[in-house]
């Protein structure tokens, strides 16, 4: 690890801050390396006072931790590689997993405050490491035959438990624009981790139902799992500051930004990098139903510590 690279754990379960580091001076392979041991163990990392980073840094910085996809699969009207985390668009506050509606799930995402409002406008992550290995045995043994349906196309007005508000025209030009393109895969609800070959839970807004399982008993079942992973305990809560970047592994956590800001004006830039298609206990791949994504994304196999993209 450089001399200079410190690490200062936040959470028993998740969250780390990472000292001594300037990334809009570049970042070294060794550095690199050490920042993905850090995001490994920790799931979510955090760099504060980071106000000499723009896009073309963050870029950088991207491309030395892996390989960056599209912005989006769907929504490609707002850039080629950052995706805006705009307010004006959408308030992500349910929890979930950075697009798991296609195959390839993405390895993590790099998300640098650019405008933030006066107050509020947190976000909270989930280790789902944490709330695999916290399940009771019987729970663990259902959950590790478990198949999801996850979809892009999901119900705005009934998945937030505030009152339903129209949609402003922009708002109903993003969510238009979101399911442009009709995405279908089935994941495995325990999936391996191929860094660190631990089991993480993989669920979040995007499923819409289990294999075989009618809507009641996956509504049952999928809220049962889902408050085991955003259990307090299993959660860290960031207070952005401008100059922040925080990097996540989108294979380990599921993330909320609380919208607690009123109408003020909160914008964030998130550059995404390519991950693996999952593969459950049993050695089963994820299975794309309708939705081609390698437009969007590599395919990275991660054996022995290396990266390497496969042919989409």
């Amino acid at each position: 690890m450089p001399s200079s690279l410190r690490v200062v754990k936040l959470g028993a379960h998740i969250g780390a801050r990472i000292e001594g580091v300037d990334l809009s001076a570049g970042v070294d392979a060794r550095t690199a390396s050490a920042i993905n041991s850090a995001l490994l163990d920790h799931k979510v990392i955090f760099f504060r006072d980071q106000h000499g980073l723009d896009d073309d840094g963050q870029l950088a910085f991207a491309q030395a931790l892996g390989t960056p996809t599209a912005a989006h699969p769907t929504v490609t009207s707002c850039g080629e590689r950052f995706l805006p985390i705009d307010s004006r668009y959408d308030k992500a506050n349910s929890w979930h997993t950075d697009v798991t509606f296609v195959d390839r799930i993405p390895k993590a995402s790099i998300l640098r405050a650019i405008t933030l409002p006066p107050y509020g406008g947190t976000t909270t992550w989930a280790s789902t490491e944490a709330a695999y290995d916290r399940l009771p045995a019987p729970l663990a043994a259902l959950a590790e035959n478990l198949w999801a349906v996850h979809t892009n196309q999901y119900d705005y007005a009934t998945l937030h438990d505030e009152p339903y508000a129209a949609p402003t025209a922009e708002q109903q030009s993003y969510r238009d624009e979101f399911v442009s393109d009709y995405y279908e895969t089935e994941h495995p609800v325990v999936r391996v981790h191929p860094e660190t070959g631990r089991r993480v839970l993989l669920l979040g807004h995007f499923v819409k139902n289990f294999v075989g399982l009618g809507s009641t008993e996956s509504a049952t079942l999928f809220n049962l799992l889902q408050a085991r992973i955003t259990k307090l305990e299993h959660t860290i809560r960031w207070d952005w500051q401008l100059g922040d970047v925080a990097v996540w592994d989108n294979r380990a956590t599921q993330h909320y930004a609380v919208a607690d800001y009123d109408d003020q004006y909160r914008r964030l830039n998130r550059i995404t990098l390519a991950g693996d298609i999952p593969v459950d206990i049993h050695g089963r791949s994820s299975r794309a139903v309708v939705g081609d994504a390698s437009a969007y994304s590599a395919v990275i196999s991660a054996r022995s510590g290396q990266t390497a993209a496969l042919a989409s």
